[in-house]
């Protein structure tokens, strides 16, 4: 399965040639989850702070379907 990616900020650095909230394709095996996506991209856990799937906050369990849209953001520290 297909699903659309965009990741932000400092996760950019972890999947070469992407630019951040630019969306690419990832193809998964079926019943793939989130943290299948993850862990397939090289993306630490620790390092996520949310993941949205078609605009919904979801769980590292949540299990993706072809044609989903997936926005991960990392941890946000400022002052």
């Amino acid at each position: 399965m297909r699903v659309k990616v965009k990741l932000f900020a400092t996760l950019v650095c972890y999947v070469p040639g992407v630019k951040p909230g630019v969306p690419f394709e990832v193809e998964l095996p079926d019943r793939s989850t989130l943290a299948d996506l993850m862990n397939q991209l090289s993306l630490p856990q620790k390092e996520v702070k949310v993941a949205f799937v078609s605009g919904r906050t979801q769980p590292l369990d949540f299990q993706l379907q072809h044609g989903n849209e997936v926005g991960i953001f990392p941890l946000i520290a400022g002052g």
